[in-house]
């Protein structure tokens, strides 16, 4: 039963990296510019800020399980909403979507540390395997969809995997329902993720692996439609930097579990993106390429940003904490980057000026990773 956590992965992507391939579509029918396609990309993101550093206290009143399954049935719901409630719903019903994912971002975590404490990292891999997965077949199929009915359907069929997970996950609100949560078994003598300078890597990393990932999620497709691919290519191409990842993430646990290497494999996850971004740039071409080459590093960084957090608190309640604190400031700063990069590209009239933005995300990542890794966990006091 405790690998029905896998499940739940696939819930927490496809709401988001559906859209991406639409843009173009969403936008004909909404008539918005690139600053508000941005905005939108970026929605989900504001709401896993504001929503993340509340989850604890969610868990603690429902229990774990319960407040995932609160967290099915609302994403579900705001799929719905997005789709089929006009153009106000659009954005409540991302918005919603955003916080019910939140939810899902921060417990899991500490579920995989609770439920595989033993194997943290190869645990985390597997997780960001059906994350990925999940991901990039939503990428994949959006265009698709939409061709055999509406851009609407495309989204909202997603409602439908957060259904059926929910009924999955059902029976774990009842059998364990006793068992600690995540947010309840904390020491009093810990000092607070707050005052930690970890936890402030940590989160730092977090924010920047997520900014590179989201804003190549939400306007890949859009770059290589406008340098002259098709809307279905495009979304291929998005499916194939999602489906890396799956590589990536299988792959980059093998240096994070010995703890000497774990610098050294965060430099290694990052420099792909790196990589990719400057290819975009010196040989838009081959853009097939450096779109597998990102998926690589985005698919590794996440794993990495994610064994970093497990592995960063000292008990059940401690990792939920930094969980929250790491995935609402980091994706605030990740939540910059659709709208930047929009922004950008809506005032200059070309998307050099986004990539080279990206491109100094990506150095700053690679720096803050290696630090990241390096710094211990602080002892009780």
């Amino acid at each position: 039963m405790t690998a029905t956590v896998f499940l739940v992965a696939l819930c927490l992507r496809p709401a988001i990296t559906a859209v991406g391939p639409l843009l173009p579509q969403i936008s004909a029918d909404q008539h918005l510019g690139e600053a508000a396609q941005g905005l939108l990309g970026a929605l989900p993101l504001l709401a896993f800020a504001l929503v993340s550093p509340q989850v604890h206290r969610l868990s603690r009143r429902l229990g774990t399980e319960r407040a995932v399954l609160l967290a099915l049935l609302v994403l579900a719901a705001g799929g719905v909403v997005r789709s089929y409630t006009g153009s106000g719903g659009l954005w409540v019903g991302t918005l919603v979507i955003g916080c019910a994912i939140a939810v899902g971002n921060v417990l899991v975590p500490a579920i995989v540390k609770r439920d595989y404490a033993r194997n943290v990292s190869r645990a985390t891999g597997f997780y960001t395997a059906f994350i990925t997965l999940a991901a990039a077949t939503a990428s994949a199929l959006a265009v698709p969809i939409a061709g055999l009915a509406d851009w609407r359907l495309a989204l909202a069929i997603w409602s439908l995997l957060a259904l059926i997970v929910a009924v999955i996950w059902l029976p774990r609100t009842r059998t364990l329902q006793d068992r600690p949560s995540p947010a309840t078994t904390s020491s009093p003598e810990t000092i607070s993720v707050w005052r930690q300078p970890r936890a402030w890597l940590i989160t730092a990393f977090m924010g920047l692996q997520s900014t590179t990932f989201y804003v190549l999620v939400t306007w890949l497709p859009t770059i290589e439609i406008d340098g002259g691919l098709s809307e279905r290519t495009a979304g291929l191409h998005l499916f194939l930097f999602q489906g890396m990842g799956i590589l990536g993430g299988l792959a980059i646990p093998f240096l994070l579990r010995p703890e000497r290497l774990r610098p050294a494999g965060a430099v290694i996850a990052s420099l792909p993106v790196l990589i990719a971004i400057i290819g975009l740039l010196a040989a838009p071409g081959i853009a097939v390429v450096w779109a597998a080459i990102a998926g690589l590093g985005q698919g590794a960084a996440l794993v990495t940003a994610l064994t970093l957090i497990s592995l960063g608190g000292r008990d059940h309640a401690e990792t939920t904490r930094l969980s929250g604190m790491a995935q609402s400031l980091g994706y605030l700063l990740a939540a910059c980057g659709p709208f930047l990069a929009g922004l950008l590209a809506e005032q200059t009239g070309t998307w050099k000026a986004s990539l080279l933005l990206v491109a100094g995300f990506a150095v700053l990542q690679v720096v803050v990773g290696a630090a990241a890794a390096r710094t211990r966990t602080p002892a009780t006091v």
